[in-house]
């Protein structure tokens, strides 16, 4: 793609005054940005000496300070490391409405990474598709991400070096490995080529920009700009619900109305004995979960009432509280509802060796907001396949994932809302929210069957609790968390 920068400068045109109406255009657009609700991420890369940071300057000298911020992209350090690849990413995805403007970006993880930090050829190949998935997933919930790569030739490349030595206040900015990729020009070539390729999709196509001369470069990155935020403002989102990936080996589940519920049940003395015995073996795995730097997400959900806080109650009982979190999940607050539904979601995962527990998650977004038309019905249905995405990011990235939906009947839910109703100390746990939904039981039952389906795979398939007996429920959720663990621990 590099051969294709755009170099058409017509010598006759004054680059610089049109320029600066682009500008002006620019300025102007901040407010349709704003009232549109439009969040644009404008990310520069390039190679060092193509000017990405005076580019930057030029683009937010006109800019409301408190509409846009800009992010310096470095390499991860130790803490980012103990995350999945692209969580830091996902944390600096702007609020609707605003700008986010990358000095380099995720990309650094591609080609510079496979040629400085040894990531192999399998590696690389996987954190392209990740790039390729988080950028659709952000285009499909309305984002504008504007893609430039500033291109210089090696003379170029070399002459700027030497001036910027020439200077003692700049010569710092020239570093040895600026020389060695200069040196190697050749092969960063090819690598960089071969990363925008397999990048330039059509939700997020490149732009490659010669940047020899100044006044047109500005004149390409303005007019690219406007022509594009200008564009988006102007389109009315439509939504194209695809159909789930061929790839993605689903693992088989009963529908809820097939789950037995009857004679699921134990005695209170084996039950205490049997607890206390699981929680021991729990808490010496959450030791070598530490020491082999192993992550861990359980996700609860299930219906209303069913066990899911004592379930977890449990669990966490048995852990070191410096090692584990459990996320309450309630309805999306202003700034949530302001970023992608699953930014919330990569803000709370575990780093390596520690647990986070999800009390509900990512999966409301197929039953209660989709039940309930919080959200369009297109994007709802598209959630089945970027959740399944998402997990198998985390899996990818060594987090092993539990999930578990808690299932009682109409007759048990109803005893237990009775119960808390008419104990003084249990009434804050039901609210005339709980008694809506069980009136639409037999739609979120369907929804729930639907989800179940599509998002039960060998990566993260749902395990069904019978949780008409608390008691029974709790052991068995115990002893499938520590099955999975003695394996994952055993085959690391």
């Amino acid at each position: 793609m590099l051969e294709n920068a755009l170099v058409n400068k017509n010598k006759s045109v004054n680059y610089k005054d049109m320029s600066k109406q682009l500008e002006d255009n620019l300025c102007e657009l901040q407010q349709k940005i704003k009232e549109k609700k439009l969040p644009v991420i404008i990310l520069l890369e390039g190679w060092g000496a193509s000017g990405k940071g005076q580019l930057i300057s030029d683009i937010i000298k006109m800019l409301d300070p408190r509409f846009f911020k800009v992010y310096s992209t470095m390499p991860a350090n130790e803490y980012e490391k103990r995350y999945p690849l692209m969580k830091r990413f996902w944390a600096n995805i702007p609020l609707y409405g605003t700008m986010s403007i990358m000095d380099r970006s995720w990309y650094q993880e591609l080609a510079i990474a496979k040629l400085e930090d040894g990531v192999s050829d399998e590696e690389y190949e996987r954190r392209i598709r990740e790039v390729n998935t988080f950028e659709r997933q952000l285009t499909d919930d309305g984002y504008l991400i504007i893609k430039l790569f500033l291109h210089i030739s090696r003379q170029e490349q070399k002459k700027r070096f030497l001036k910027l030595k020439e200077d003692s206040s700049t010569k710092w900015r020239v570093t040895e490995l600026d020389k060695k990729r200069n040196k190697n020009y050749d092969t960063y070539y090819k690598q960089f080529d071969d990363m925008l390729t397999k990048t330039n999709t059509p939700c997020c196509q490149w732009k490659i920009i010669d940047t020899t001369d100044r006044q047109f470069t500005r004149f390409q990155v303005f007019n690219i700009l406007v022509s594009q935020i200008t564009n988006a403002v102007n389109t009315q989102k439509t939504y194209n619900v695809p159909d789930l990936p061929e790839n993605v080996c689903y693992e088989p589940a009963p529908r809820l109305a097939d789950v037995r519920l009857e004679g699921k049940t134990v005695q209170p003395s084996k039950y205490f004995e049997e607890l206390k015995k699981a929680q021991k073996e729990l808490a010496k795995l959450h030791g070598k979960l530490y020491k082999k730097k192993i992550p861990v997400v359980m996700v609860f959900e299930g219906w209303d009432a069913a066990g899911k806080g004592g379930a977890i109650k449990r669990i966490g009982t048995a852990l070191d509280p410096r090692g584990y979190e459990a996320i309450p999940v309630a309805a999306p607050d202003q700034r949530e509802l302001n970023h992608h539904y699953l930014w919330r979601f990569w803000n709370n995962l575990p780093k390596t060796g520690h647990i986070t527990i999800f009390d509900r998650s990512w999966y409301g977004r197929v039953m209660v907001e989709r039940i309930e038309k919080f959200t369009p019905e297109e994007r709802c249905r598209m959630a089945f396949r970027e959740i399944n995405e998402f997990e198998q990011e985390l899996a990818d990235s060594g987090i092993v994932i539990m999930k578990f939906w808690l299932q009682i009947d109409k007759d048990e839910q109803l005893r237990r809302f009775t119960e808390r109703q008419n104990t003084p100390s249990k009434q804050w746990k039901i609210t005339d929210e709980d008694w809506r939904n069980r009136e639409k039981w037999d739609e979120y039952e369907k929804a729930v069957d639907e989800m179940i389906q599509k998002t039960s795979t060998q990566t993260a398939p749902w395990n069904i609790i019978e949780a008409n007996n608390k008691m029974y429920a709790r052991l068995k959720i115990m002893n499938i968390v520590i099955d999975k663990l003695n394996y994952i621990i055993k085959n690391s």
